[in-house]
């Protein structure tokens, strides 16, 4: 079995790293943008007096790397041809994402809010698989090209983890399948609902609480009389674009339904699938990051007249870190090669080991660097906190890890997926 990169892979990856260099490491060291990434980091790019959410030249920066990247066709690598891609793979896009969190904090790849000269685009490919033609051709291009924003409203004040027992309804105003939708509700972390221009909002429909079937999406406008976006929550890491929505009698067209009715948990489910192997790919790559770091400092740094990489309490549990990156990377790695060839389902416990795993990898390697770091790595001035704070978000969003486990055991014990047995939990 031959374990190397492929060729065409490993010349994107040049290729990749020649375009950062020419035009977006410039455009990060002009007009003073590396107060965005620097130690004033979290301060430059959060509108604290404005209710924790991005300042206006924070995300302009943002905008203005996306549109090189876009103009140069790295942005849409991993979208298919017909939106403008390349049509890039799983394992393609698994390794881009892993080299790109590799390389440390940067306008490259900002990880606070999944920013990438190599986009990530859930939405898209949750258009790619449920929209009909109209919604394809009113929304597809104008998210991708940052003139439209898409949110995702899935969690609830209630309802975390547990969506089939989601407590927003949406009920039809008259008879007949043309009638209009009314919904009722609220939504907690909504993302996105500092500047979207639409919010995806998963209510029930039919069938009773705990039940997958009976929930559907919808494509509300923000301005829809009715929603409202209360406030947004201070998080771990700032800025914040996580937002408590409140909907009230909103009113929406049967043609707002995105994918099939009382499906809307598979829609939601594509969303996470995508997410969570490609926040896996960048976990292992900012722990390798970590780890790289804390080994030049301790090869440099003396203590006692020797480099502290000469003790053994600094040797060995960076020797354990960096074998769980070895390891994770190759999980991954093949996990995203085989959702390249076989239905996302089949394998979807094969996503969850390689989500849990690393997002817990990165959170420990960065805390270990912190610690090597001693006093330095505890201040803004190295990145290491920042890293922590970004990823330890996602041992709860995407899913829990707990969730995830438990999705792991529901395969394993025969509970659900292809082996699933008779007789089984059928909601473990």
């Amino acid at each position: 079995m031959d374990f190397e990169l492929p060729v065409e892979l490993v010349q994107r990856l040049a290729d990749l790293d020649e375009f950062i260099e020419r035009e977006i490491v410039p455009l990060q060291a002009q007009d003073d943008n590396e107060r965005f990434f620097d130690h004033r980091r979290e301060w430059a790019r959060t509108d604290f007096e404005g209710g924790g959410t991005p300042r206006p030249e924070w995300e302009e920066l943002l905008g203005e790397m996306k549109r090189r990247a876009d103009r140069a066709g790295w942005l849409r690598y991993g979208l298919p041809k017909e939106v403008g891609g390349s049509d890039g793979s799983n394992f393609d896009m698994a390794v881009i994402r892993e080299h790109l969190a590799h390389k440390g904090l940067g306008l490259h790849n900002d990880l606070q809010n999944e920013s990438s000269v190599v986009g990530n685009f859930p939405v898209a490919h949750m258009l790619l698989g449920f929209a009909s033609p109209a919604q394809l051709a009113e929304y597809m291009e104008p998210m991708l090209a940052g003139q439209m924003r898409i949110g995702f409203g899935l969690t609830e004040p209630e309802h975390g983890s547990d969506a089939t027992w989601m407590e927003t309804t949406a009920v039809r105003d008259g008879s007949g399948d043309g009638a209009d939708w009314v919904i009722n509700g609220a939504k907690r972390f909504n993302s996105g609902m500092h500047t979207a221009t639409h919010d995806v909002v998963f209510a029930r429909t039919s069938g009773e609480d705990g039940a997958a079937r009976g929930i559907t999406a919808f494509f509300v406008p923000v301005d829809t009389p009715g929603f409202s976006v209360d406030f947004h929550w201070w998080t771990l890491n700032m800025p914040t674009d996580h937002a408590e929505v409140t909907l009230r009698d909103v009113r929406v067209p049967d043609s707002a339904i995105f994918g099939a009715e009382g499906n809307g948990l598979a829609v939601a489910q594509t969303f996470v699938h995508e997410n969570r192997i490609r926040q896996a790919a960048s976990g292992v790559g900012a722990a390798q990051f970590c780890l790289d770091r804390a080994v030049e400092y301790a090869r440099a740094r003396k203590t006692f007249g020797q480099p502290l990489a000469t003790r053994q309490a600094i040797q060995w549990p960076l020797v354990e870190l960096h074998t769980e990156a070895e390891l994770v990377r190759g999980l991954v790695r093949k996990t995203a090669w085989e959702l390249d060839r076989v239905p996302h389902m089949q394998i979807s416990d094969k996503v969850s080991m390689c989500n849990y795993r690393a997002n817990r990898l990165v959170c420990d390697a960065a805390d270990r660097a912190m610690q090597v770091f001693g006093g330095l790595g505890y201040t803004r001035h190295t990145p290491f906190e920042h890293i922590y704070r970004h990823h330890r978000r996602y041992r709860i969003t995407e899913g829990a890890e707990e969730v995830q486990i438990r999705k792991v055991a529901a395969y394993l014990f025969g509970f659900a997926g292809p082996g699933r047995k008779r007789g089984g939990d059928a909601d473990a």
